[in-house]
């Protein structure tokens, strides 16, 4: 078992823990010892930071282009080209990223953060063709939320084809944005949707796109094969993303309600929104029951930070204007305190329980 340095630190004194405690004998601690080699340096994560910096250098380096004359032209004469041409120019190049990308996943797929750079190459470039294939073909056109979906669909195939979380999650935004911009050209760019404003929209969205996480979790339960890896390969970001989209939905939303212009949420009072708060603080402690019952961090971790985003929001509402700036950053240091001392004390227990066991 090859390990860092600090794992092997943390497994060796568990053995030892264990051959103290009798749960296994001297023999097995020793052979499992043995079994440990301590990995010098950790190559992974270089290699991820080497290959997100060299993205980095590739934008800066495109940057770097605009000094030099002759491509200064070259750069030039793209720019006055018309959109199509640009369209197709980003289309054949994120055409070529993907075609070694693919082949790289398919022929050296443990070089797992050089693919996902040329891959994302071609993400970057998939977007530059959409977004001048838009403006080629829709100058007069509201509707582009089209271009959107368009991106989303490209991308989740891409994301499908490569296994790849983070094209998967661009797919995602760009459903998002698609959702967004579509409700707002049906309703005429109406404050609302079916009697819904956008953050409203948005918390139907979220709660959808997280219900097909847990059911794409689900589908590997029940099924062993390639596709259903596959799946619960893509159900993880799926869910992450819903969380996101229905918890930043609900926090706006008790900010502001289901009002559709500014003029109508002044003049409502303070309580007539206390409601929405209520709603965000029962979804944000029934994810935590969820996360501490199925032990999902992942739930427990969106319940527990937007519970306490709600609670300082309604602070912050109900307290900003009364209380004078003193008392209460006074008030607010008190409660981090709390907090703290509650969580310390809540570590000290688990720490005391490995030492007696």
């Amino acid at each position: 078992m090859k390990l860092t340095r600090k794992k092997a630190r943390v497994v060796s004194k568990a053995l030892s823990e264990w051959e103290k405690n009798g749960t296994i004998s001297a023999e097995e601690a020793e052979r499992l010892s043995a079994s440990i080699t301590v990995i010098p340096f950790d190559w992974k994560k270089l290699a991820g930071y080497a290959f997100l910096l060299a993205v980095i250098s590739i934008v800066i380096s495109v940057s770097a282009v605009i000094t030099d004359k002759l491509l200064m032209d070259f750069l030039v004469r793209m720019l006055l080209a018309p959109a199509l041409v640009k369209s197709l120019f980003f289309g054949l190049l994120a055409s070529l990223f993907l075609f070694f990308g693919f082949r790289r996943i398919r022929n050296k797929p443990h070089k797992r953060f050089s693919n996902e750079a040329i891959v994302f190459l071609g993400v970057l470039s998939i977007a530059g063709a959409v977004g001048f294939l838009g403006v080629a073909v829709g100058k007069e056109s509201e509707h582009f939320s089209l271009l959107f979906l368009l991106a989303s669909v490209v991308y989740a195939g891409i994301g499908w084809t490569a296994s790849s979380r983070q094209v998967w999650i661009f797919s995602l935004v760009s459903l998002g944005a698609w959702f967004g911009a579509e409700t707002g050209y049906i309703s005429g760019w109406g404050a609302y949707y079916f009697g819904m404003n956008f953050p409203m929209r948005f918390v139907a969205f979220g709660s959808m796109l997280t219900l097909a996480g847990f059911l794409m979790e689900r589908i590997d339960q029940q099924k062993g094969n390639m596709l259903s890896a596959k799946v619960f390969l893509l159900a993880f970001p799926t869910r992450v993303m819903g969380y996101l989209y229905l918890f930043m939905a609900l926090w706006i939303l008790s900010i502001f309600g289901n009002y559709g212009d500014i003029h109508s949420w002044r003049q409502a009072a303070q309580m007539e929104l206390f409601h929405w708060s209520l709603l965000f603080g029962a979804a944000a402690l029934g994810c935590i029951f969820h996360g501490l019952k199925y032990d999902d961090s992942v739930s427990r971790g969106f319940g527990i930070t937007f519970l306490l985003i709600n609670f300082y929001t309604r602070f912050f509402e109900f307290f900003w204007g009364s209380l004078h700036k003193a008392v209460f950053f006074a008030v607010l240091a008190v409660s981090f305190w709390v907090i703290g001392h509650h969580a310390e004390r809540i570590w000290n227990m688990g720490e005391k329980r490995k030492e007696n066991m």
